[in-house]
């Protein structure tokens, strides 16, 4: 430890955290002034960093998945010496464009490992990063790859369901650098959490296959102890901190009136004569100071010492590696796909675009092998995204690249997440579309982070059939595409599929969900000049004269379209066919460009079968609709598709009944 007094230490977190808080008028004082002897011990003793390089490959990994504590964490940022993290900027806390928002947002401030606030979202990512620090440890070695992730941790998020998946997966894949630090204190926003709660988070963590101890959480000694055994053993390891949330408040401390407001200034006041701390607003003594930037950098000389290992591997291995962290795709990715896609023209492929996509991720797999990592909650003989060649990843088979999540979607989701922000890797993971409900949490904060994960959801529409309503899911697709960031293809064919999962992959800046059909589907393209999916719709059939209608359609309804077209066109009416792989990527293009592929055709229809959310802005208001009104129904397939009247016969009357 440090020379300076361990206690004015962990002062200068509450004293800052206090008064950027009530200088806000806005915000959560307890959880920072509870937790500063936690943070210090860590930061101080333990923790793998340098601040002057906070995106390291091998630092060390902190969560602070109680993100509404985040002053600790920006307040931690200041004293360890980020160049970014200035006085201003604690001082204007929760104001607009500031690097310190309400609750840690990665990408926006440095030092920031995973967006939080969503209360258990920030243990289960981090259970993806310990996830990706073992695979790739396992693949480049202990020399390259060997950082421990910590998560402070309330009793909010070891409350939200998803915790249980995020914590199960880690006991099972004995992740042993997973140390997560919970900061016991007993109260959540309505009170006391024995108003609600009774669960003793010692034994379920034990049963999940954790290691697990009380300790008391304002006692350096212990602290630093209790790290020292999570670093010797061979289980993921939870620390019970019991500490008392608003510590030093003499009057509001151990009460729910510090979890989540300003302390006000009398209490302020009392609170720093109490601990100690200076009466100035944002003040921390000089020795103080001195002792947290020097702890911000002892960690230079561990970075050092690792980027002289990095080079001395080989040159192919460290491109290798370097390339992974960037997320950047191999050459032969787009050789491949291009190789692949002229195979499919020379010999067509009929089947259900989740066997498509079967096919295209062998094609993947075999450019990409090690970072092309798919997993799937349970389904992976419906999902069809395993390799071939992909063995099962294990705690005894670090170097698999399928993951068996178990019925976990909101785990795999959020897992998936911290995969990505990890480095290394290209993950997707797959159930039905209908249970993005059980994955949407995780998956918004994909796309809120810039997240470029894939996501498999196959049986997309009523097209599943028997399985009925329960598993149909008629507004997941305008749900999912009034997410921000979120991309969402449902392709039509074979061709689709392959130019669909190119462009996933490719993006790293946002998640990309596609939408895949357990029914048999015909190919209908017929050229692969250019990858047209990348405009999110493309003129497939053209008009036999001018066009007095056009059809669009998206994913297997697309072959209604084109069977619409063609009695149509025996009909005399000439008439377009547009696919729409993705209606929110047509409708973010340059207008001249999304006015092109809408045409002025009189006639608009859109035929998919989904509610109609998100169609008038190419139909317009008045434009047709041949989709579903309401939920589904088990049936067999040649019959649900009639029954709701979802046909090209429907597709026909639509536009008959509009030309004149």
């Amino acid at each position: 430890m440090t020379q300076v007094d361990h206690n004015r230490m962990a002062n200068a977190i509450r004293g800052l955290s206090m008064d950027a808080v009530e200088k806000a008028k806005s915000g959560h004082p307890g959880l920072p002034m509870g937790a500063a002897d936690i943070a210090t011990v860590l930061f101080t003793q333990f923790l793998k960093f340098d601040i002057a390089a906070t995106d390291w490959p091998d630092r060390d990994r902190f969560v602070l998945s109680a993100g509404h504590g985040s002053m600790l964490l920006y307040s931690l940022l200041h004293l360890l010496g980020s160049p970014e993290m200035t006085i201003d900027q604690l001082k204007n806390f929760r104001q607009l464009g500031s690097l310190t928002p309400g609750h840690p947002e990665h990408g926006h401030t440095k030092g920031i490992e995973t967006t939080t606030g969503p209360l258990g979202q920030g243990i289960s990512t981090a259970v993806g990063m310990a996830l990706a620090e073992k695979m790739l440890a396992a693949e480049f070695g202990k020399k390259i790859v060997d950082h421990h992730t910590y998560v402070l941790a309330s009793d909010g998020d070891l409350m939200e369901g998803v915790s249980q998946e995020a914590i199960a997966l880690a006991g099972h894949w004995k992740l042993n650098k997973l140390i997560v630090l919970y900061d016991d204190n007993g109260i959540s926003i309505d009170g006391p959490t024995s108003i609600s709660d009774s669960v003793d988070q010692v034994k379920r963590f034990k049963s999940a296959g954790w290691a697990a101890e009380k300790i008391d959480g304002h006692d350096q000694a212990a602290i630093a102890a209790a790290i020292t055994r999570a670093l010797k053993s061979n289980k993921p390891t939870l620390i019970a901190c019991r500490t008392t949330i608003g510590f030093g408040a003499p009057h509001k401390q151990g009460t729910n009136k510090v979890h989540g407001e300003a302390l006000g200034a009398d209490e302020l006041k009392a609170a720093k004569e109490n601990l100690g701390i200076s009466l100035e607003p944002f003040s921390v003594p000089d020795d103080v100071l001195k002792a947290w930037r020097a702890a911000g950098s002892r960690g230079a000389s561990a970075r050092q010492e690792w980027e002289a290992r990095l080079g001395e591997l080989g040159s192919r291995k460290r491109a290798e590696f370097e390339r992974r962290l960037r997320h950047e795709r191999p050459a032969a990715l787009a050789k491949a796909f291009k190789a692949y896609k002229k195979e499919l023209l020379e010999k067509p492929m009929t089947a259900a675009t989740r066997k498509s996509s079967e096919a295209v991720i062998e094609v993947i797999a075999g450019a990409m092998p090690m970072e092309f990592l798919a997993g799937s909650a349970d389904l992976t003989g419906s999902n069809n995204n395993k390799a071939k060649s992909a063995t099962a990843f294990s705690a005894k088979t670090p170097k698999g690249r399928f993951i068996h999540y178990g019925i976990r979607e909101h785990g795999m989701a959020a897992a998936m997440n911290g995969i990505f922000l990890h480095g290394g890797f290209a993950p997707n993971g797959a159930t039905f579309l209908v249970f993005t409900d059980y994955a949407r949490p995780a998956m918004r904060l994909a796309a809120l982070m810039g997240a470029g994960v894939v996501y498999v959801m196959t049986h997309d529409s009523i097209g599943l059939g028997e399985d009925g309503p329960t598993h149909q899911p008629v507004e997941h697709l305008s749900a999912l595409r009034a997410i921000p960031n979120m991309r969402v293809f449902r392709p039509c064919d074979a061709i689709e599929v392959a130019e669909c999962w190119e462009l996933a992959l490719n993006r790293i800046d946002g998640p990309t969900v596609l939408a895949l059909t357990r029914q048999n589907l015909p190919q209908l393209r017929t050229s692969v000049n250019e990858n047209p999916c990348q405009y999110g719709a493309y003129e497939l059939v053209a008009a036999q004269g001018e066009a007095k209608a056009t059809l669009f359609a998206s994913g297997s309804e697309v072959e209604m379209a084109v069977a619409a077209q063609k009695q149509l066109a025996e009909r005399g009416i000439p008439t377009r066919v547009v696919s729409v792989p993705s209606l929110e990527l047509l409708l973010a293009q340059p207008k001249e460009r999304r006015d092109a592929i809408i045409g002025n055709a009189p006639v608009k229809v859109a035929i998919e079968a989904a509610v109609r959310w998100g169609w008038d802005a190419v139909i317009g208001q008045d434009g047709e609709f041949v989709g579903m009104h309401s939920f589904g129904a088990s049936a067999p397939l040649n019959k649900i598709f009639p029954h709701f009247g979802i046909t090209a016969e429907a597709a026909v009357n639509a536009v008959l009944k509009r030309v004149s």
